[in-house]
């Protein structure tokens, strides 16, 4: 059987598009948390404001499991964006027309985990200059 890793959290059935959050994730992924919280909280984006909620939960998951844990030792260890189902409504439109109107949703699923390792996984923090690999 598989040992359990990380601690996990899941939205279901939010609305937003997965292809217009997703992005928003790439930027979160195997970051610490503090950091990962702070990005998010500075994104316009409505996709940043679901995924810092499922973010928080997650890590609020994380420090009740276990009480040695701190913010600052966790990092996001696994964060995906799958689809949901359409709500699909009519729209009408001009001389007798009809089209369907699709409102896309999506599952979000956060994983945190403890930093001890997170230093084989954590994404620099930008990329090194031309001038300091000379």
């Amino acid at each position: 059987m598989k040992e359990k890793t990380g601690y996990r959290a899941i939205s279901k059935f939010l609305i937003g598009s997965p292809s217009k959050i997703r992005p928003v994730a790439d930027l979160v992924r195997r970051r610490t948390y503090p950091e990962a919280i702070s990005i998010l909280e500075n994104m316009p984006h409505k996709g940043a404001r679901l995924i810092r909620k499922t973010v928080k939960s997650a890590a609020s998951n994380a420090l009740s499991d276990n009480k040695k844990l701190d913010e600052d030792m966790l990092y996001v260890r696994e964060i995906y964006i799958d689809e949901g189902p359409r709500l699909k409504r009519i729209w009408f439109r001009g001389r007798g027309r009809a089209d369907m109107q699709l409102t896309r949703m999506c599952h979000i699923t956060v994983v945190v985990d403890e930093a001890a390792g997170a230093e084989k996984t954590a994404v620099p923090a930008g990329k090194p200059s031309k001038k300091a690999a000379k």
